[in-house]
Parts: structure tokens; C-alpha cells; sequence
């Protein structure tokens, strides 16, 4: 990663941070000295980044969005308005947990729709889609469209983010074309594989 990175004058980046080129942090953002962060990011209005994190390149954080310690977001991901990320399963004021955060990992090309929440220690799959407002409990298949609350998979969604005409509970071997891109995909074993 290169230091060549842009920041409001409002913003503020701890010495140690390390942020890639081409990324920007805009106004009143806050990223931790141990925070390690790609190349052509952004991080909107009011983001904070905690030390314990990863963010990958071309990673989009949209404004008051709090990435806290234990968060590893990969390549590409999309984090809309005022997601919530956890990283303590049951906490206390009076009870230090720092000892008991749970990971929280966002494969690559997924997004977060705004005002979902992520409880701490579930791992969203490659190219994923939570609806907006969802609350993720627990793991999230590759390709799959959760929604609701508590997350509930409602269907299967292509890469570039087009909803496929296949049931979520569809055979093995069944197949759906991305209506945008057209990019073939079959269900194997429960999992969406792409084609293309």
C-alpha cells in the first residue's frame, strides 16, 4: 500500500494508519493508527475505523458508519449509510470484553445495504446483498439476497447485483442468467457457482 492517500482537513488519520493510493477520507472521518486500508477507497462523512481493521481496494463506505476492531472488509465491498457493525456478542458496561470480540468478515463484492446491522462474528459471502435495514445473525451464503429481521436469505443475486429467476430452495443443477450481464450460474451442492 502506498501513503498517497486524501483526507479532509476536517478528517483525522492517526500516525501508523496505512491507506492506499487513490483513497479518500472525507469530512469529520476518523481512521486508528493500527487501521489498514486499500488503494482507491472512500470513506464518507463521519466513518470511524478502529484499529483491528482490514479494508481491502476499491472499498465503498458510505457516511456515519463505525468499522470497529475485529472487521475485515475484502475487495470491493459496498457499506451503505449508517450500516452497524458489532464486535461484542453480549455487552456489558460494567464487564470488559475486549478479550471476547468476535470477527466479523465481508467477502468480496458484497454489499450492505443502509441501516443493516451486522452482529459480530458472521461472515457475509462473495457478492452477497443485505437489504437494507436486515439484521444479520449469521452467516450469509455467497451470491445470496438476505432481508428482514432477524436476515433471511430471499433469493440469489448475480455479481453485478441483479436479482436471478432462481427459488432459493432451487435443485441442484438448476441455472439463471444475470438479466444486466449476462453471466450464467447453476446451483451445485446449495451453493450459487458462476458459469462465466
Amino acid at each position: 500500500m502506498s501513503d498517497v492517500f486524501w483526507a479532509h482537513a476536517s478528517a483525522i488519520v492517526d500516525d501508523g494508519a496505512q491507506l492506499g493510493a487513490g483513497t479518500k477520507v472525507w469530512h469529520f472521518s476518523h481512521v486508528c493508527a493500527g487501521a489498514r486500508i486499500g488503494d482507491n477507497c472512500s470513506l464518507g462523512q463521519n466513518v470511524f475505523v478502529a484499529n483491528d481493521v482490514t479494508i481491502g481496494h476499491g472499498v465503498k463506505v458510505q457516511n456515519n458508519v463505525s468499522v470497529y476492531d475485529a472487521v475485515t472488509l475484502e475487495d470491493d465491498v459496498f457499506v451503505g449509510p449508517s450500516v452497524v457493525f458489532t464486535n461484542v456478542f453480549n455487552p456489558r458496561a460494567a464487564v470488559p470484553r475486549k478479550a471476547e470480540y468476535r470477527r466479523t468478515l465481508v467477502r468480496r463484492g458484497a454489499s450492505l445495504g443502509a441501516n443493516s446491522t451486522l452482529v459480530c462474528g458472521a461472515t457475509v459471502g462473495e457478492y452477497a446483498f443485505v437489504g437494507a435495514g436486515a439484521v444479520v445473525t449469521k452467516d450469509v451464503p455467497a451470491f445470496a439476497l438476505v432481508t428482514g429481521v432477524p436476515a433471511r436469505q430471499t433469493g440469489w443475486i448475480s455479481r453485478v447485483g441483479e436479482k436471478l429467476a432462481l427459488p432459493v430452495r432451487a435443485v441442484d443443477g438448476a441455472e439463471a442468467v444475470c438479466p444486466a450481464s449476462g453471466e450464467r450460474y447453476r446451483l451445485v451442492a446449495g451453493a450459487l457457482l458462476p458459469l462465466d
